[in-house]
């Protein structure tokens, strides 16, 4: 149980309101219930103290994140949790950057709402007594545990995940949030973030976690033996089956079957996997017996599911039976600190293995290491981390040591950054590199002239040259506003340029093209329907 807190609930809905007083009311808390921002600014101000809020970001007259964002801003928030119908990983984030300490998705549970409750409650206590320790932790950065038997939960790990960036901290949330369920997860992300370490954890979280973890990787399987590794088959059903052999579905009765790489399955298997899910039942290859089987379904892939369905290689009806739950996992290139996390972590880990004597990176290393763009993600790091160790001995890792492309300057910043409009779409990492080299004002000289961004030094070059000026407009004609007036091009069209460029700056990835221009992929996907229509 809780310890008993006033806790202030902003919900315009009277049911929900109702339900969440039921459900706290069973703590002893002191609750008190507004419909909406200006009566929550007037509480807050009014009320004498308030430990906690739980606001929902469906405001009526607002965004309820805008009035969070307000009231920590103005320290009339010390705690909140936030909750949303929206189950995506940037609405997370946002709730968090703007003071959430929690974010929990609609409908909500009557546990899982007194269990945030309390574990938020209890962290000011927790924080408080660990200030002194964290004060020395922070003046040497952050450091792993040792790796060995450790806790599936610390500040920085979450069941064999490493990281405690805002992108990643709302990833385990939504971890949090499906593993109680037996509904179907839906992973993306690009090579190498930890898809399969994602599966897993909602596997260990779940209340299947005694059962088994089958995983089933389907672009590494031939598709002849696709069905049959994972419905099984009898013995005889072609050649070279002698012996009857249950397949991962069956493996998997009682846990979790993860299907990896699910967009390279052939399309005639998709049509028997939507079978099996909208029966639950297993048929083997070469039999006409149905079994029955109580599998939790995850899977992922790190292709453009909307792209594939709308090309015709995945089937929409399979894909929408599939993605009940969303996660998206973020490139490890957007998760800042956690670079560092990951590489002490197991630069700690392969140096006990090797039996060396490693304890951290010089500067110029760690800022290597934080510019770099890791095309290969975790997977990547991973590598660089184990052929460091092997090959070299020290103290300290240092940038001779890195292998290519780390070691050679011209490769630290990739090559869409010397586009000026990458600026456009990647403004916060832009950022985070110039502000990584403020030292390095030299102009560049040589091979590397005019390499990098505007302003954006790069390691061991100096700072880039500025762009050209763009070019003068055209002279006015003798009728300069009819002139004028044919330089303005239609909404429409400007509009469709723009999403065009994203597209083509996101290497046509549309769902990334679309958050990063802030609107639904699916007003894309119809934009194009529409002008093929036409």
């Amino acid at each position: 149980m809780s310890q008993a807190a006033r806790i202030l609930i902003v919900e315009p809905a009277p049911s929900l309101s109702h339900a969440y007083v039921a459900a706290l009311k069973r703590d002893g808390h002191d609750l008190s219930v507004v419909d909406g921002a200006v009566a929550a600014r007037k509480a807050l101000v009014e009320g004498g103290g308030t430990d906690l809020l739980l606001i929902n970001l469906q405001l009526g007259g607002g965004p309820g994140i805008d009035l969070l964002r307000e009231l920590t801003h103005a320290g009339l928030a010390p705690r909140a949790i936030a909750l949303t119908a929206q189950g995506s990983v940037q609405v997370a984030v946002d709730a968090m950057r703007a003071g959430a300490a929690d974010v929990l998705l609609l409908p909500v549970g009557t546990d899982r709402l007194r269990g945030a409750v309390s574990a938020v409650l209890a962290q000011p206590v927790a924080t408080q007594e660990a200030a002194p320790a964290a004060k020395a932790a922070k003046a040497r950065g952050p450091r792993m545990p040792s790796a060995g038997a450790e806790p599936a939960v610390t500040e920085y790990s979450f069941y064999g995940f490493i990281g405690a960036s805002p992108p990643m901290k709302a990833a385990y949330r939504l971890i949090e949030a499906a593993a109680p369920s037996k509904a179907t997860v839906f992973i993306t992300g690009e090579s190498g973030t930890g898809k399969e370490v994602c599966a897993e954890a909602i596997h260990r979280r779940s209340p299947r976690a005694q059962g088994p973890f089958i995983a089933i990787n389907c672009a590494a399987i031939p598709k002849d033996l696709m069905e049959s590794e994972i419905f099984g088959h009898v013995k005889g059903a072609f050649t070279g089956a002698s012996t009857d052999h249950s397949g991962a579905a069956l493996q998997a009765d009682g846990g979790t079957l993860f299907l990896d790489e699910i967009g390279e399955m052939d399309l005639s298997l998709q049509a028997k996997l939507l079978r099996f899910l909208q029966t639950g039942m297993v048929k083997k290859v070469g039999s006409e017996k149905l079994e029955p089987v109580d599998v939790r379904i995850v899977c992922a892939t790190n292709r453009d599911p909307y792209a594939e369905v709308q090309a015709g290689r995945f089937r929409e009806d399979l894909f929408y039976r599939l993605q009940v739950i969303s996660i998206e996992l973020p490139p490890l290139r957007e998760r800042g600190d956690d670079i560092l996390l990951i590489a002490r972590h197991f630069l700690d880990k392969y140096g006990r293995e090797e039996r060396k004597s490693f304890k951290g990176f010089d500067r110029e290393a760690e800022t290597i290491f934080n510019t770099y763009a890791w095309p290969g993600n975790v997977r990547q790091l991973l590598n660089v981390i184990r052929n460091v160790v092997v090959l070299n001995d020290g103290d300290e890792i240092r940038p001779f040591m890195l292998p290519p492309p780390l070691n050679k300057p011209t490769m630290i910043v990739p090559p869409i950054l010397q586009d000026p409009r990458w600026a456009a779409v990647a403004g916060p990492l832009a950022s985070q590199i110039g502000q990584s080299f403020p030292a390095l004002a030299a102009p560049p000289s040589g091979p590397f002239a005019g390499l990098g961004i505007p302003g954006v030094p790069i390691p061991g070059i100096g700072r880039s040259a500025p762009l050209p000026s763009p070019p003068p407009p055209p002279p006015a004609s003798a009728d300069g506003w009819q002139d004028d007036e044919r330089r303005i091009r239609p909404l429409w069209q400007v509009e469709e340029e723009t999403i065009d460029e994203a597209i083509r700056l996101c290497h046509g990835n549309i769902t990334r093209a679309a958050a990063l221009l802030e609107i639904n992929p699916c007003t894309i996907y119809r934009r194009r329907q529409k002008k093929r229509a036409g």
